[in-house]
């Protein structure tokens, strides 16, 4: 008897069990109805070129059912031709990571990788294109986009060797110069140390020879005090008299004085005089006197 109410329990909650399945497999699809109709509302919408409903309709979509792949997908289609592409790549990472389907996620590692490409993120590309191909290795399109992001990855590897490879010889340039600028300043530092030592040898040696001959030295410096206080004594009467003045006062020995020059003068003026005279009357005496005839 307790065996058959053990069973009929266990009958009993494998049907409500069953029935709780029903309904949630009956939520599910519900929701992923809504949510697929929603996807076709904004496709429409986004074909009449009214992106901000569609955005929202996809939006709707995707919070009303995880199973819709479409509703990411295609919304992040529509970030990418917007050139939207950081909410265009969160779109279809999300449309990848939400089904199991090859197709899908095929095409949602494919676009990924398109993004990346878009980015100059070759390396990234390449993973992505990698992984789209083993949901579908006969897809054409995606091998060739490898082959393109493998291409542009080993063009940025061999521009940033360049690129190294000229910052360091540009390095060893600069230090070069550094070097030969360093090197010129030392040289310049050590004739300008040899010229100056031979100017000051030069002026010591001039030095040296004004003082063992004594040309040079001013003649007031020659003086003794005693020199001084003797020419001193010979002039007691100058004090700050003109030289001029001085000179008319006292004339100086063996030059006639001024009354003395003025009587010579006169005395020569006489001397001169007498013999105009003289040469006159001789004249007057030895001319002879033509006798004129009366016709």
């Amino acid at each position: 008897m307790n065996k058959i109410r053990l069973l009929l329990g266990l009958f009993c909650c494998a049907a409500i069990a069953h029935a709780q399945d029903e309904i949630v497999d009956k939520e599910a699809e519900k929701a992923l109805r809504t949510s697929t109709n929603l996807t076709h509302d904004a496709n429409e919408e986004l074909t009449s070129n009214d992106f901000p409903v569609a955005e929202g309709n996809y939006r709707r979509a995707i919070s009303k059912s995880k199973e819709n792949v479409a509703a990411p997908f295609n919304l992040g289609n529509a970030y990418y031709n917007r050139e939207s592409y950081g909410e265009a790549f969160g779109r279809y990472k999300q449309a990848g990571e939400s089904t199991e389907e090859k197709p899908a996620k095929h095409k949602a590692f494919h676009n990924m990788g398109n993004v990346y490409m878009k980015r100059k993120e070759y390396q990234q590309a390449v993973e992505a294109y990698k992984q789209a191909l083993r949901s579908n290795p006969n897809d054409d399109e995606t091998r060739y986009n490898l082959a393109l992001a493998k291409k542009m990855l080993e063009k940025e590897q061999n521009d940033q060797k360049n690129d190294q490879n000229q910052d360091n010889q540009d390095n060893q340039d600069q230090q070069d110069q550094d070097k030969d600028q360093n090197q010129d300043q030392n040289n310049e530092g050590d004739n300008d140390k040899q010229d100056e030592g031979k100017q000051n040898e030069d002026e010591n040696k001039d030095r040296g020879d004004e003082g063992e001959n004594g040309e040079d030295k001013p003649e007031e410096n020659q003086k003794g005090d005693g020199d001084e206080k003797k020419e001193q004594e010979k002039k007691p009467n100058e004090g700050d008299q003109p030289e001029e003045q001085e000179q008319e006062q006292k004339p100086r020995p063996n030059q006639l004085s001024q009354q003395q020059i003025q009587n010579l003068l006169e005395a020569m003026q006489n001397e001169e005089k007498k013999v105009q005279e003289k040469m006159e009357a001789r004249k007057v005496k030895g001319k002879k006197i033509r006798n004129e005839k009366d016709w």
